[in-house]
């Protein structure tokens, strides 16, 4: 079966495939730019062709060593896409539920539509992105490619969806919640640190010193709240700062 959809002015065939297990899984043509990207569920692969990846990702290692039914529902949520060089990951605009993290290759991250434009940022393999929109709850705030240079990208997405509200725990637990929050919350201010030593009097460098670090017990529920908000305060920071435009709108949110 196929069907077609549009992603930003790209038009894109998607053929949907069902395998003897029952599983669905796609391919993308871009009509366009005549690329195509394969994505497949992890669960229609051997684990020798992705666990070495995942080494490589904090969240899913920590999870892993920690909880392995856990680890079991995150691979059950996750997807391997792989693209060629200048293939568009993600395009400014855009609105979906997934989160991703580089597991080979190289991507450029552009402000805007326009292939004109320069990079503002690289993204290397074990990083995560398309986190943004995801925190925000906004549309994709930048376009992601794939480099030139890289033959193959290798990319793994995280169904978001399988997070939930802060409060449920019926996919998800506690423990979980707490290393994706953690890990989120510590690249977010590192990335946003690299910003404010470039711009130390900038506004948003004021207002991302105003934010302060959760100070009560670890492991607590409290702790998991305390860490959303941060979370998502910094997404909205390092938002703003990528995009000029949107730098008045954001707040600040003390964490306690």
């Amino acid at each position: 079966m196929f069907r077609t959809f549009s992603r930003s002015i790209s038009v894109y065939v998607t053929w949907f495939n069902v395998s003897s297990t029952g599983h669905c899984y796609h391919a993308d043509l871009n009509l366009t730019t005549g690329q195509f990207m394969d994505f497949k569920p992890l669960n229609l692969l051997s684990p020798n062709d992705y666990t070495p990846l995942l080494q490589g990702i904090p969240f899913y290692k920590t999870v892993r060593d920690q909880d392995p039914q856990q680890y079991a529902t995150l691979l059950q949520n996750s997807q391997l896409g792989c693209f060629g060089p200048g293939d568009t990951l993600l395009a400014e605009g855009d609105y979906d539920f997934w989160l991703y993290f580089l597991l080979r290759g190289q991507l450029d991250v552009f402000p805007g539509c326009s292939e004109r434009q320069e990079a503002i940022n690289q993204v290397t393999p074990g990083e995560v992105f398309g986190d943004l929109s995801m925190l925000t709850g906004r549309r994709r705030s930048a376009t992601i490619k794939a480099d030139l240079n890289s033959k193959q990208t290798t990319v793994l997405g995280l169904d978001f969806r399988v997070f939930g509200a802060v409060a449920d725990f019926s996919s998800l637990t506690l423990e979980t919640k707490l290393v994706y929050y953690r890990n989120s919350a510590h690249n977010l201010r590192w990335k946003l640190e690299v910003y404010r030593m470039k711009n130390p009097k900038s506004e948003l460098a004021v207002q991302h010193r105003a934010l302060k670090l959760f100070s009560g017990k670890r492991g607590s529920f409290e702790e998991l709240l305390s860490l959303e908000q941060e979370a998502k305060a910094l997404a909205v920071l390092l938002t703003a700062w990528n995009s000029p435009r949107e730098a008045q709108s954001a707040p600040i949110v003390a964490v306690r």
